[in-house]
Parts: structure tokens; sequence; C-alpha cells
């Protein structure tokens, strides 16, 4: 008997099948230039890529991948590429979050489909992570992520800028008059100077964090810019690890356990990572079979202070954090306050507590301490509730205006991001500084597929006067790079007829985020009279994706993830045709 016929590996009912089968799948691959031996049964390593020039925070990929190669080939391995769909949030319409599902449907069949071991997952802006991650997760074979890092620290004018949080205040500049139309030109050089993805704690950075601290990224690798020698460095050691993890038979289901994921929500929470962490964390745990709720994300994280002083919440750039100490200097300060599951196992083979335990921040004003933590605990990402958000909602408390976590106003209502747009600009506005800006019909099924859009730019005649921010709610999501108070994620949202489809201007909004509540101030036989004169909209959509879209992906609390996706269907090998 062959070595070949021992090994027992997955992919040997392909390369190590008898007659004509047998020959046809080897025959094939030998035309890229393979010798006979890459079939004797060494673990195939699939190294799935999102590289694209449509997703500019993907298109380094490629290189990355010929370092992970590397890092195979020395250990012994087989490495096979090949490409995924791309969900770049900076150019597709109507947004990302649309296709998230469809691209980790798409790379879950891809591995099944064919003669992998074990795959490493190349991911760079913030949809591809949890995608990739979610379809790995269904099949359940040996994976590793690997991020394609930040782009190095935005330049202008002798100070530091971040890409995506300072779009947002250039607009402000813009429309004020601080800016010019040339000075802005130039400063969107200046924002992305290098490969890679947002360098901001936006949801990019904070979604390659997440992965890290699940532990199915390698420590440290996160934060690494995407054109740092030592990015090349950890992919290499990613394709080394691969292969040991298929001999350890090491699953993301060993890995992707309820105390993984508390570890996450913790470590979101120290980080001042992104809302929408909460969303991409729900869906994956949906595919793993652990529970996670709204409330399991407030609970977990009021006890956690923010120590990572990154913008859109303060003063630096994923660049410094990298050189601070990153994620295990995070998450070894964390470890030390009892915060997270030390043991738990990791892509390593060694628990959390094992991986950081040499870690050391060298810059405490970028990574503080639980001493004197940026902002104290119970600053992180709040979960409301209240009759305008049964199912609940979320607010970024570190990215909010104290003074507006307790507030009462008047809604303007909007029934469309588009609606708000134009009239944003109209100095006769009926707005004034404690308006509230209800956005709705933004959510997975309303849009479709729950844009970032609920962090709208303020009304250009209250920013003329000097108001800085105002409350927003939404039942969109708003990207990780933004700023400000706005309530988002509104479950159920306006298009199924959540109570965020009753509200009409002038209505009295509560928001009470030390209470956990938002509130509409109308009477329940008021609401129950609109509800039965509401009528749910016509439908947008009749066939292609959009349609199964709309008519199967859950709510903002259940990830927005599709119902016959929620699960492992495993990794069986389909029937040979041949």
């Amino acid at each position: 008997m062959t070595d070949a016929e021992t090994t027992g590996r997955r992919s040997q009912a392909w390369f190590g099948a008898e007659g004509r089968s047998g020959m046809l799948y080897r025959s094939w691959m030998r035309n890229q230039g393979f010798g006979h031996e890459v079939f004797d049964g060494r673990p195939v390593i699939g190294i799935a890529t999102s590289a694209s020039e449509l997703a500019p925070c993907n298109a380094h990929l490629t290189r990355v991948a010929e370092a992970v190669k590397r890092g195979v080939w020395q250990a012994g391995g087989f490495p096979l590429q090949f490409p995924t769909m791309a969900t770049g949030e900076t150019l597709m319409r109507p947004t990302a979050m649309l296709y998230r599902n469809l691209m980790a449907m798409e790379v879950e069949e891809l591995i099944r489909a064919n003669p992998l071991d074990g795959v490493v997952l190349l991911s760079g802006c913030d949809k591809t992570t949890p995608a990739m991650l979610m379809g790995a997760a269904s099949v359940d074979l040996p994976a590793v992520m690997v991020t394609g890092g930040p782009m190095l620290n935005g330049k202008y004018r002798g100070q530091d800028v971040g890409s995506g949080t300072h779009v947002w205040k250039f607009e402000e500049d813009l429309k004020t008059g601080r800016m010019t139309q040339e000075e802005c030109f130039f400063a969107e050089g200046c924002m992305a100077r290098s490969n890679g993805h947002c360098m901001t704690m936006g949801t990019a950075s904070t979604m390659a964090c997440m992965a890290e601290a699940l532990g199915m990224q390698l420590p440290g690798s996160a934060a690494w810019p995407a054109v740092d020698a030592r990015r090349m460095e950890t992919a290499q050691a990613a394709g080394q690890r691969i292969v040991r993890m298929v001999e350890e038979e090491l699953r993301p289901s060993r890995i992707l356990t309820r105390e993984a994921f508390e570890n996450a929500i913790r470590v979101n929470a120290a980080i001042g990572g992104s809302t929408n962490a909460i969303i991409h964390l729900t869906a994956l745990a949906g595919r793993v079979g652990v529970g996670l709720g709204p409330e399991d994300f407030d609970e977990l994280a009021r006890a956690v202070p923010t120590l990572v002083n990154l913008m859109p919440s303060g003063r630096y750039l994923m660049e410094d954090f990298c050189y601070a100490g990153g994620l295990p200097a995070v998450m070894a300060e964390l470890l030390r306050g009892r915060l997270l599951h030390g043991d738990q196992i990791t892509v390593t083979g060694s628990g959390v507590a094992e991986n950081v335990a040499d870690a050391e921040c060298v810059n405490p004003d970028v990574i503080t301490g639980l001493d004197a933590p940026f902002q104290p605990a119970g600053t992180g990402t709040a979960v409301l509730r209240g009759n305008l958000c049964p199912d609940g909602a979320v607010i970024k408390q570190s990215a909010a205006s104290p003074h507006l976590l307790t507030h009462r106003g008047p809604a303007r209502v909007f029934d469309s991001p588009e609606a708000y747009h134009a009239v944003a600009d109209d100095p006769e506005l009926d707005v004034d500084e404690d308006t509230v800006i209800v956005i709705r019909n933004a959510g997975p099924k309303g849009y479709p597929g729950m844009p970032e859009v609920a962090n709208v730019p303020l009304p250009a005649k209250l920013l003329k006067a000097g108001v800085t921010d105002m409350v927003r709610v939404c039942d969109g999501r708003m990207s990780g790079t933004g700023y400000g108070t706005v309530v988002l994620h509104v479950a159920p949202e306006a298009a199924v007829g959540g109570p965020l489809a009753l509200v009409r201007d002038g209505d009295p909004i509560v928001l009470d985020v030390p209470n956990r509540t938002l509130r509409l101030d109308v009477t329940d036989a008021e609401l129950r009279r609109r509800r039965e004169l509401w009528q749910a909209p016509a439908p947008r959509y009749t066939s292609g994706y959009t349609w199964l879209y709309t008519q199967h992906v859950g709510q903002a609390d259940e990830g927005a993830d599709f119902g016959f996706l929620r699960g492992s269907r495993g990794h069986e090998v389909p029937r040979d045709s041949h």
C-alpha cells in the first residue's frame, strides 16, 4: 500500500483515485507544470484570495498569496490558489453588505467542491473577512485567516489623517467653506497612500482584529501594515501553520466556541471597534451553532474600558497601534484583568494566554492600561430596547457626543437616505439642534442590504451655525470609520413593519443610553391606529440574486444572514461523476 493510500486525506479522493478518475484529476493538474510527486498524499492547501482591482483594499492580495505559497511548500504541503469574489464597500452599489452572504456561499461551496485538506483565507476589506470566515466555518476544514493589513497612516499638511474618518470631516469643511474643492481633491491622495484597508479602527481593521481575537488568525498579524515586510512574513508563517493544522485536524469548530466569541466581544470593546462587528460576529456564530443575541454584546462589554486611542474615537491610526504592540498587547492587558478566556485554543494550537504571554505595550498613549484607560468601562457599544426597537438597536458611545446620550427631541422623518440628501443643504430645512433625524427603509430587506448610510452629514444650515452633532436614528448601518450620536440597526426594520415605519414628523423620540432605552413618546393606542393604516411596500425585485436576498435575509439582530445558510454542512466529498 502506498503512502497516498494510507494518509486518508480528503484530497486523496481526487488525486489518489485509481483508474480513469484519478488519471483525469492528476493529468489536468499537470498541465500547469506540477510534477507527479505533488500527488503523494501531502496536504493540499487552498489559498482563497479576494484580490481584485475593483476592491482596492484587496488589490495587493496576489502578492500576499505568493508568501503563503512559500510557507505551504516549506511545510511539505501542496498550495493551490483560487479566486473568490470581492465585496469592496468603496465601490459596490448599493452596498457590499448585499453581497456578503453571496460571497460566504461561494467560499463555502468552492472549499467543499475541490480537493482541499485545509484553506488559507486572504481578505482585506470589511465584508470579505466575515464572509470568508462564515463560509469556512460552514465547511469545517482546517482554516486560517490572513488579512491584508491597513494602509500606512495618511498625511496631510503635517498631520495624520484617517481614511474614512477624515472624509466626513473634509466634507463638513467643504460645506462650511473651511476647505476649497482643490484642497479637498489634493487631500484624497493623502488619505490613501499605500495598499491596504482603512487605517482607522473602522470595520476592516475591526474585523481583522476580530479574526485574531477569535483565534482564527496568527497572533499579532491583524495590525501589520499592508506594505510592511512583516505582513509577508506572517503570511508565510500562516502557510506553514495550515499544513500542521491539517495534520492536527484543528478545525474551526474547535476554535469558534462560545468562549472565543466572548473573547472577541470584549476585545471589540477594548479597541473601540466598529458596531458592524455585532452583525458579523452574530452571523458567524450562527454558522457554528453558538447562540449570540444583542444583550450578549452589551453585557459582556459593560465591564471593559476602551484601551485603544484610535480614530474615529481617538487620535491615532493602525500603524501606530501596530508599533505600540498591536492586538497581543491589548489581549494581554485584558487577561491581566481576567476579562478573557485564556485557555481558549487558537490556530496556533495553543491557548490565548500562551500566545500573548510575551506581549508588551511600548506606547501607553496608544494602548492604555486598565488602571488608566482611554475611556472608562461602560462607554463601548450599547444595545438599546424600547417601543421603537423591540428587537434591539445599537449605539457606539465612544464615537458619540456625551451630552446627547440622554436626549429628547422631535423627529424629522425621511423615507430613504436619498430623500434626506436631496434636502440636506436646503437653508430652509425645518430642523434645529434638538431634532432627531430618522432615516428609514435602510435595513436588510428595505434598501436592500443594510447600507452604511446612518451617519448622514448634518444639515448644512446647522453646520454653518456651529452645530457639530445631533441624534440620528436608522435601521441601516454606519461605517466603522464614522462618528457621531447615531442609533443603528433598529430592529425590526421599517420595511417589514417595524415601529420605525410608524414614526411621523414631530413625534418626540427619547434616547436614554445610560438606561439602554430608545422610545417613541406616542401612546400605544395611537401606534396601534397607525399600524392598522400601514401598508407593506410593494416588492421591488422579482428575480435574480437581489430577490433571493430579500426573500431570505434575517434581521439585524440575527446577523442579516440567510436562514438557509445557518449551521455547518460539513466537508463531505461530492459524488464522482467521472
